[in-house]
């Protein structure tokens, strides 16, 4: 059983433990969308819905005296408009407590996070109304958050450069982190050098197999978002990278389990999302320490923007990227470049100063 295989039984196991904590109307939408939908997206919906019944039960006295997983239609009536406002506000900042330890974490959702919780129970209530569960759907009431537009950021071509640099040379990294890097050097580098040359997700480079890899055509097969398998092809310098790290790859005896993971981890087991995030941003901080929240997925709009640039061409751009609508593609790569943006800041002249004089004297 390949790794997507595996990944969509746990995310089913993990759906169904939850649905335990839901009202029972909410397993019959998930049965409801279950052939247009993949097990991600019902598994995120879960967690909305459970975010937004514990809330009903926690926040509002109207529903302290009645567990989520007890509510029937008579309870679900009783949501005004009202609630869901209240929600929307709740969202912004609130507690999350370990059972556990019994420490408080506060969580905080911007205005994207917002707008997929409201979506995700937006199509809860359309399911109830058109199914009679509900009288009026009240969600459609509740105005969502406006999106405001963030600049793409990605590596400038000197930042991509010294973020491998790095990993060569170990130089900027902690002496323990340079320990680590004598057994990861030669997997980091084709792992780097696959998200800058082929734009790849990290869910993406996570499930590669070894025998995905075809090297006579310099050519992956990848499983998408949703399930569907696509071809991608990479340059000679990725496959380079790649065949370095297969040599050592091949002398590893992974855990049962894992034997045909490509990228394995210090433990002999497939790297996790989590692993391949933490590796991207401990070379990201050495190499442009300004762009704090540079990932995996920065290195994808890396490649997206680069792309664009070089070809102008915005549907070989989403083909690539695997968007299923040009408009994503649009929005995030059709933006100015930092380079314009410098261009720009020596085109406005600015009086001559006391330093100014001093600079031209020096040159």
């Amino acid at each position: 059983m390949n790794y997507h295989a595996q990944s969509d039984i746990k995310r089913l196991d993990r759906l169904h433990a939850l649905e335990k904590e839901l009202p029972l109307v909410c397993t019959d939408f998930f049965r409801s969308v279950s052939q247009t939908t993949s097990t991600l997206t019902r598994l995120a919906y879960a967690y909305d819905f459970r975010l937004f019944f514990q809330y009903l039960n926690r926040e509002n006295p109207f529903f302290a005296d009645i567990e989520p997983r007890f509510m029937t239609d008579k309870h679900l009536r009783m949501i005004q408009k009202r609630d869901i406002d209240g929600y929307q506000e709740y969202l912004m900042q609130y507690y999350v407590t370990d059972e556990a330890t019994g420490e408080s974490t506060v969580i905080q959702n911007h205005e994207l996070g917002i707008m997929r919780k409201l979506c995700s129970l937006r199509s809860l209530f359309e399911y109830l109304f058109k199914n009679s569960h509900i009288e009026a759907n009240i969600a459609t009431l509740v105005t969502l958050p406006k999106l405001h537009d963030k600049p793409i950021l990605r590596l400038e071509q000197d930042e991509m450069q010294k973020m491998l640099d790095t990993v060569a040379s170990g130089e900027g990294l902690t002496k323990a982190q340079q320990r680590y890097l004598n057994f990861t050097r030669t997997r980091d580098t084709a792992m780097l050098l696959l998200f800058l040359g082929t734009g790849i997700r990290v869910s993406e480079c996570v499930g590669l197999d070894i025998d995905d890899l075809d090297f006579d055509m310099n050519a992956f097969l990848v499983t998408r978002k949703g399930g569907d398998q696509s071809i991608l092809y990479f340059p000679d310098q990725v496959a380079d990278a790649l065949q370095a790290y297969l040599v050592e790859r091949n002398k590893i005896q992974p855990l049962e389990g894992h034997e045909n993971a490509l990228f394995l981890s210090l433990q002999k087991r497939r790297m996790t999302q989590r692993a391949v995030e933490n590796m991207v941003k401990k070379y990201a901080l050495v190499a442009a320490p300004l762009k704090k929240r540079i990932s995996p997925h920065k290195l994808r709009s890396t490649f997206g923007t680069n792309l664009y640039q070089e070809t102008g061409d915005i549907y070989l751009v989403a083909d690539v990227l695997g968007h299923s609508d040009v408009n994503t593609t649009r929005r995030h790569y059709a933006a100015m470049s930092d380079a314009n943006k410098r261009k720009a800041s020596r085109m406005v002249p600015l009086p001559k100063t006391d330093f100014s004089d001093e600079g031209s004297k020096d040159q």
